[in-house]
């Protein structure tokens, strides 16, 4: 940034006319605004001008210089960028509401509505109505502000930068806290901004201030790097000459590191070569020049293909664009490359600033389907939404810097079936290491409380999965009409990376505290999933007749599953589960099947196989086995084919006409939540069957697995109900047992 004294000096002159009607402190900056903008109409700017020398006479800065002076730089600091008239007006006035007689009305009726909003928007807070939150408040204000205009911000990373320019006069611990106010709040909205003008100078001016040996010593290696000759030098004059006999204009510079940017690289890399001070700056006009000047480089020297990245079609979120290279060229000299368009290096540089406001800004992004809403990009938007929600100062501003303090932003793409989404659907811009909670909030607000799991790129996923940039998100919801609706776990708090969920997951929790919990039955005791006429034990039956129920208690069921029945104990939630397995009827040969199998070999007893659990219609397959029992399996069952190869012989049975009811096992696998088990036993009633034995198998990674022994009164009912248990929200698949459950 070019010296400020001539203002200084222009100031102290007082505000003689020029021929052109503009005070003589006004020159520089109306030079360096008419090179932007040609045909300005400087009248009020000078107008503006007038009011703010008037206003502010008399007052001076602790520097010792008259205090319009400040609003002065800012201004050219502004026009530097680009900044249009408008902004450039309100800079000008920008601290008289805050700092003199001139009132926000009378700023509104000499200037317009665009004026007053910009100046009231950087107008601070008094420490009279809002004691130690006056600060944070303020942000909040601006923030809130900068949300229907960005230039609001723009004004006030300009006035933050020229006052750490000055900051020196002020005691070393208000030094110290404006610093690292300026650290962790106004360089980060400067990069997400994109003014890297304003940001690279922010940065060395707050690290030498809480860093000062390290600033120092990064000083010292520039200083040491600048007494030698820069090899750069000799590596630009080869790369002009390639692309001149290539037939492209360029312009090719070299782009010193700062101060920061040096110390970074040196804690990345060690000690630093004689190339790494700086870097070459290739500009172009059109967006295709950029790749042929990346062909060439790449054809004539050496690239290093890890350090390149093409940010022009994936611009990063603050609207940057350019491709990064990296070469060697003969002598071994490595050399990194910035290419872009003249009207790209303008954007990198000033952001938005140069383009106005966000609605400018989102359309010279090329990315229409940013996430953007009309407060601003993706990122405002979301600061906007969870600060309305942020009622207490503490909170607001803890969250902020959590915000802030994020690097980066991906875009997702977000998609759930049959719930409409609050936010529209489509592209939806996150923070980077946001996680599936996170997305659901930003989704849906608070409706996001009743997520129960998520698809990532098609495969299921826990909600703790950190997203990438690209990823396909499918969310389930719990249907809003559920009884006694679910809610977010404590453990949600350690996924959620933005702060609209963390707050909505707090705030749910503290409405809604957790009940004690219960102590959990012995087994057989109450709680348990058991059946009736639990202690008659499985009774072995003959093919050529009908007897006593199998299952006890008289409930006429013909056909038994083989292998151990379960009984479990569970809170009926996503959490805190314990279960257990318990054979029944020990001492009893294994659950055989009633006479509903029919045999040739009479007075053999028949046993379902567990390991594939056939009922009818299932086209099945018998083998003999010791004591002249004959197992029973279905025709795909593996271990037929097994049996089959080993030379066994397999026995005709079939399935006797008119049989009906059957006991079977089938396996949900679903998204844990809570009351889970009491839907999916209400599915269960709801057609018919009843409920033998059940199991929950305690959560991995948030995915559970319902194991039940049901009585149906008609085999015919079994694709029907395992249709419903899949329809039961979180549940992903129903399938029938595959095998026999180990004994535990």
């Amino acid at each position: 940034m070019r010296s400020l004294r001539r203002l200084s000096r222009a100031a102290l002159l007082g505000q003689a006319p020029r021929r052109d009607g503009l005070p003589d402190a006004m020159e520089h900056v109306a030079k360096v605004h008419r090179a932007h903008h040609p045909g300005a109409d400087l009248g009020a700017l000078r107008r503006a001008y007038v009011l703010a020398e008037s206003s502010h006479r008399g007052q001076m800065r602790k520097s010792g210089e008259p205090y319009i002076t400040h609003p002065l730089a800012v201004t050219l600091l502004l026009a530097q960028l680009g900044a249009e008239t408008i902004t450039l007006t309100a800079s000008l006035l920008h601290d008289t509401v805050e700092d003199t007689d001139v009132t926000l009305e009378q700023v509104r009726k000499e200037f317009g509505e665009e004026v007053a909003y910009l100046v009231d928007g950087v107008t601070k807070l008094e420490k009279v109505d809002y004691g130690a939150a006056a600060e944070p408040e303020t942000f909040r204000k601006m923030l809130v502000a900068t949300g229907n205009d960005v230039r609001v911000m723009s004004i006030k990373l300009a006035d933050r930068l020229h006052n750490m320019r000055t900051l020196g006069v002020m005691r070393p611990e208000k030094q110290v806290r404006i610093a690292k106010i300026t650290r962790d709040v106004l360089i980060p909205l400067a990069e997400r901004l994109g003014v890297q003008a304003l940001k690279s100078e922010l940065e060395d001016l707050t690290f030498a201030i809480l860093h000062p040996e390290e600033h120092a010593l990064a000083r010292e290696l520039i200083a040491e790097h600048t007494r030698e000759p820069d090899p750069l030098t000799g590596v630009a004059t080869s790369v002009r000459r390639l692309l001149r006999e290539a037939d492209i204009a360029a312009q090719v510079l070299i782009r010193p590191r700062h101060t920061v940017s040096v110390h970074r690289l040196r804690l990345k890399r060690g000690e630093l070569g004689p190339c790494d001070f700086g870097r070459l700056l290739i500009l172009v006009e059109e967006d295709a020049d950029c790749y042929a000047v990346l062909g060439e480089l790449h054809t004539c020297f050496t690239p290093l293909v890890a350090e390149f990245k093409d940010f022009i079609a994936a611009p990063k979120f603050n609207l940057y664009r350019s491709l990064h290279t990296a070469f060697a060229d003969e002598e071994g000299r490595v050399a990194e490359v910035l290419v872009r368009t003249r009207q790209m290096h303008r954007v990198a540089e000033a952001g938005v600033i140069a383009l106005g406001d966000p609605h400018r800004a989102a359309a010279q992004s090329g990315d229409g389907e940013s996430g953007a809403e009309p407060g601003g990009p993706g990122w405002l938007s979301r600061l906007l939404e969870w600060q309305s929600h942020a009622t207490d100062t503490e909170t607001f501003w803890a969250e902020l810097h959590d915000e802030l303090a994020q690097d980066g932003e991906i875009t997702v793409y977000c998609a759930s079936p049959g719930v409409p989404p609050a936010a529209g659907g489509g592209a939806l811009p996150l923070p980077a290491g946001a996680t599936c909670v996170d997305a659901a909030y930003a989704q849906y607000g608070e409706a996001a409380h009743r997520c129960i799991g998520a698809r990532v790129n098609g495969r299921l996923t826990a909600l703790s999965t950190v997203l990438r940039d690209g990823d396909a998100v499918q969310l389930f919801m719990e249907p809003a009409a559920a009884s006694v609706p679910s809610g977010p776990s404590p453990e949600w708090l350690d996924h959620a990376r933005t702060p609209a969920a963390r707050i909505a997951i707090r705030q749910w929790l503290a409405a809604h505290p957790p009940a004690q919990e219960p102590e959990l039955a012995p087994a057989g005791g109450a709680g348990a999933a058991e059946a009736p006429g639990r202690g008659d034990e499985t009774r072995p039956w003959s093919s050529a007749g009908a007897g006593p129920s199998a299952s006890g208690g008289g409930s006429g069921a013909p056909y038994e599953l083989g292998g151990a029945a379960e009984d479990a104990h569970t809170d009926g939630g996503a959490g805190g589960r314990t279960a257990r397995r318990r054979a029944w009827g020990r001492g009893a040969p294994a659950a055989e099947a009633a006479a509903s199998v029919v045999v040739e070999e009479p007075h053999s007893l028949v046993r379902l196989a567990g390991c594939c659990t056939p009922v009818p219609p299932d086209s099945v397959t018998g083998f003999a086995v010791r004591g002249g029992t004959v197992t029973v399996h279905r025709d795909n069952c593996h271990s037929v084919a097994r049996m089959t190869a080993t030379g066994r012989r397999p026995v005709p049975v079939r399935w006797e006409q008119g049989a009906s009811g059957c006991r079977v096992t089938l396996r949900a696998e679903a998204l844990g939540r809570t009351h889970l088990l009491a839907d999916l036993t209400e599915i269960i009633a709801a057609q018919g069957a009843t409920v033998v034995s059940a199991e929950v198998e305690p959560p991995r990674e948030q995915r559970v697995l319902h194991t039940y022994t049901l009585q149906l009164p008609d085999a015919a009912g079994l694709p029907a109900l395992m249709r419903a248990m899949r329809g039961v929200p979180g549940v992903y698949d129903v399938t029938r047992a595959a095998r026999p459950l180990p004994a535990r």
